[in-house]
């Protein structure tokens, strides 16, 4: 059985407290509003990686 179906039982038999309920809540609100804002307005270009190149490359002949 996967570890989130039991996960999922466990909560079932014993919710979490209202407190938990919250701070969930929160938590998920909070990265909702980040894909949104990421998806209205794109993602920034100067927060887009940049490889940097490592030396020389030597092949074998």
């Amino acid at each position: 059985m996967p570890p989130f179906l039991i996960r999922m039982l466990l909560w079932a038999r014993r919710p979490p407290s209202r407190r938990q309920q919250i701070a969930f809540a929160v938590v998920i609100g909070i990265g909702l509003a980040f894909a949104a804002i990421e998806l209205v307005f794109g993602w920034p270009e100067w927060l887009t990686p940049e490889r940097v190149p490592r030396g020389p490359r030597f092949t074998a002949p």
